[in-house]
């Protein structure tokens, strides 16, 4: 047994193939100033990861991410905390507040002078953080710092670039700077803010656990010191983001269970949905729907509101949107209206065939073009709306996620501009 037990250490050992401790500390030191070619490189990065959320794309931000230089100054400040070593966590936080003052300016003059303002799902991704990025930050910190500490730094280096995500927080702070969006400037500088610190105490954790030589001796006292300060920066970070991640599982609950109730009380079979949006903010919170023919009495809706209890759906409000009237009511009402002999319903009907075939062309056309200009829509349908009054052409599109509404509305100017129609609708097909 005792075997088996000193096979067990001695197989996940994390002296085996350590770097010498000397050298280590010496490239951990070499990493740490941004001065010369570490600053350009950082510039850089920031502008290359910049681009990459004003185009959203997420190639582009990886790559920024394995040429930024951030971590050096992090590791720098985990290492001389362990070894209490105080000058060198003071040059490391010195550096990384350099880093993190030049990247704030590079970001935001950036975004500034940027046409494109619109917020892409990869800064929003920036600005909730929770206790899950903790867990990424403190274990993508600890993967980090065994490479370090390996006479064979292997493949963990890129990777923990890329998990850790240091660069696009500051990008999307920087954003937040240059358009005044303030919450997004808060949100995302937290999320950078959680990085370094869990990447800072798993380099501490390791650096205690392979025993790396103190630089200067100092009492219990101070220990105690180090200890409280570090517990008490640990609480600051990990409080938020608990609560952050309570909010964030909730609302993926309260999701699930609207579309519980859209699912049973609406099938696809008898209900066509063309427009679905749910306020999980608001208060009370809000389920919208809009269906293509479908309309509903105000008894119905009543009902429907009542039922919201039984899906545990408290506190929320169902808003059923049908100010229009389907095509076909209006086709029916002018047969009606011509109440005429059949030479008129014959011109009707040849009027209307005219109609939709010119519809149809239209429709191809329209969908080539979308596809051109609003490459995040995969596939539209365009029907109308009518009344006596006017028609409505509506563009129903699919897509992985509801397109943001700056995009929508530049859709929005250009069918009217495209159509010759004085408004349109545009509604996402579920």
């Amino acid at each position: 047994m005792n075997e088996l037990i000193s096979k067990f250490i001695n197989f996940i050992d994390l002296h085996k193939g350590e770097e010498d401790k000397k050298k280590v500390l010496e490239n951990i030191i070499g990493n740490i100033s941004f001065k010369g070619s570490n600053l350009w490189i950082l510039a850089c990065a920031i502008v290359i990861a910049s681009v990459g959320l004003n185009v959203n794309s997420t190639a582009v931000i990886i790559g920024a991410m394995l040429i930024s230089p951030l971590m050096g100054p992090i590791v720098g400040a985990g290492f001389g905390l362990g070894m209490y070593d105080f000058e060198l966590v003071k040059k490391s936080i010195k550096n990384l507040l350099i880093a993190t003052v030049v990247s704030l300016i590079v970001s935001s003059f950036y975004f500034y002078i940027s046409p494109f303002k619109e917020v892409q799902s990869e800064l929003l991704a920036r600005t909730s953080p929770n206790i899950y990025d903790v867990l990424i930050a403190f274990f993508g910190g600890l993967v980090g710092v065994i490479a370090v500490t390996r006479v064979e730094k292997g493949n963990p280096i890129p990777g923990v670039a890329i998990a850790t995500a240091l660069m696009p927080p500051l990008c999307t702070a920087g954003y937040g700077l240059a358009t005044g969006n303030y919450l997004f400037f808060a949100g995302a500088l937290y999320l950078y803010i959680i990085n370094c610190v869990f990447i800072c105490i798993a380099t501490f954790a390791i650096v205690k656990f392979l025993k790396y030589p103190i630089a200067k001796q100092i009492d219990l006292k101070h220990q105690k010191q180090v200890k409280q300060a570090m517990t008490a920066i640990l609480l600051i970070m990990i409080v938020p983001s608990v609560y952050f991640a309570y909010r964030l599982f909730d609302e993926k609950k309260y999701m699930q269970r609207t579309k519980d109730f859209i699912e049973n009380e609406f099938p696809q079979k008898e209900f066509t949905i063309i427009y679905k949006k749910t306020y999980f903010n608001a208060n009370p919170k809000i389920i919208e729907l809009a269906f293509l023919s479908k309309r509903f009495s105000k008894t119905e809706i009543k009902n429907l509101n009542q039922k919201l209890k039984e899906y545990d759906l408290p506190n929320t409000q169902l808003v059923i949107k049908q100010d229009t009237i389907d095509l076909k009511n209006d086709i029916l009402n002018s047969i009606d209206d011509y109440k005429k002999s059949e030479t008129d319903k014959d011109q009707l009907i040849l009027d209307l065939q005219k109609r939709i075939s010119n519809f149809k062309a239209n429709n191809t056309k329209v969908s080539r073009e979308v596809a051109i200009l609003f490459p995040e829509i995969k596939s539209i349908a365009i029907t109308q709306y009518a009344s006596k009054e006017k028609t409505i052409p509506v563009l129903l599109y699919k897509s992985d996620k509801p397109i943001h509404p700056d995009s929508k509305m530049k859709l929005v100017v250009w069918l009217k501009q495209r159509l010759e129609k004085d408004s349109v609708g545009v509604y996402r097909q579920e």
